[in-house]
């Protein structure tokens, strides 16, 4: 038997409850949720991964966590005042070791400096150490990894060689030795020696990413249509070969912001009077016994920084990865 038909030619619901009518209620909820079904967006156009990636992002509590906890460590490294009014050298060898005191909740280092406030001061050098080093390890090895991904032949070849030499370089020692010569009390030779040791792996992530965008369909259309490679490389490329890239360097940050502690608790990196945790967890190593301290929160403000930073770039691989949906 036919299926009744309304007069503009589409099916009519028959009243009898069947299969057809149980289609038609569907098909209706379906054009009534206003974000589509699954996979859609508000109207009814695919989402992009960037757009499931923060969807998936704000739902993850791992994310949400560590998320807060890095931009409350940005705040106060650009505002450490809000919440310290102390000065990070002011010394009283007099408070020298001393334990926690009323307005000195984390006591005070071997020169009677207040722990709490060279904490405070401390997450600025770590977070501009991190965030410049990761910018760029992130530009360099992303330049020279995607050109080399994309043109191959021998720029490809000298590239891949190049990545094996630095690859092996020690990076203590090579911080040892490099940083043993500079007298500057800055960040930024701490900095480009990061960058200089750092770009490599990300040079190999984004050839390894560009290689694979280049053979999709539609960069085989833009080529076939005369599409520039200038053009194909930033409009086509580019955007699809870089979230490899962004996770690689959100969990790299946290490991440069270690490295700097590192060296500059070997007494290479930083030095006085540069406010540094690793500095300060040096100079408390020697105390461990008598006041501990002068060692547990610069290396607890440490700890908790990379954790979170490490925490936030699993956040994001997690997000980005598309075998992990």
């Amino acid at each position: 038997m036919p299926e009744p038909q309304s007069s503009d030619g589409a099916i009519s619901p028959t009243g009898a409850g069947g299969p057809t009518d149980l289609a038609l209620e569907e098909g209706a909820s379906l054009e009534k949720t206003p974000g589509g079904p699954e996979g859609t967006g508000p109207a009814g156009k695919p989402r992009s991964l960037w757009s499931d990636a923060w969807r998936d992002l704000r739902r993850n509590p791992v994310f949400v966590v560590s998320a807060l906890v890095i931009l409350f460590l940005l705040v106060i490294s650009v505002w450490p005042s809000l919440i310290t009014s102390g000065d990070p050298l002011q010394a009283d060898l007099g408070d020298a070791q001393k334990g926690s005191q009323p307005g000195h909740p984390f006591g005070f280092d071997p020169q009677g400096r207040d722990v709490y406030t060279r904490v405070v001061y401390g997450t600025r050098t770590s977070v501009t150490v991190g965030v410049c080093a990761t910018l760029g390890v992130a530009i360099l090895g992303s330049v020279l990894g995607g050109l080399a991904g994309f043109f191959g032949g021998w720029w490809d070849s000298v590239l891949s060689r190049l990545t094996d030499v630095f690859f092996g370089i020690p990076v203590i020692l090579g911080g040892l030795v490099f940083l043993s010569v500079v007298t500057s009390s800055t960040v930024w030779p701490v900095v480009g020696f990061i960058v200089l040791l750092g770009w490599p792996q990300i040079a190999r992530i984004a050839r390894g990413s560009v290689i694979t965008a280049k053979q999709n369909d539609y960069v085989q259309a833009a080529r076939a249509l005369g599409a520039s490679n200038s053009r194909m490389l930033m409009r086509h490329i580019a955007p699809n070969a870089v979230a490899p890239v962004i996770v690689v360097a959100t969990i790299a940050l946290g490991t440069y912001i270690s490295l700097e502690a590192t060296l500059s608790f070997l007494g290479v990196g930083l030095k006085d009077p540069a406010v540094s945790w690793g500095i300060d967890i040096s100079a408390a190593s020697n105390y461990v016994r008598n006041a501990p301290h002068m060692l547990l929160w610069p290396a607890g403000a440490l700890a908790v920084t990379v954790l979170s930073f490490i925490m936030l770039g699993d956040a994001v691989r997690d997000a980005l990865d598309p075998k992990l949906r």
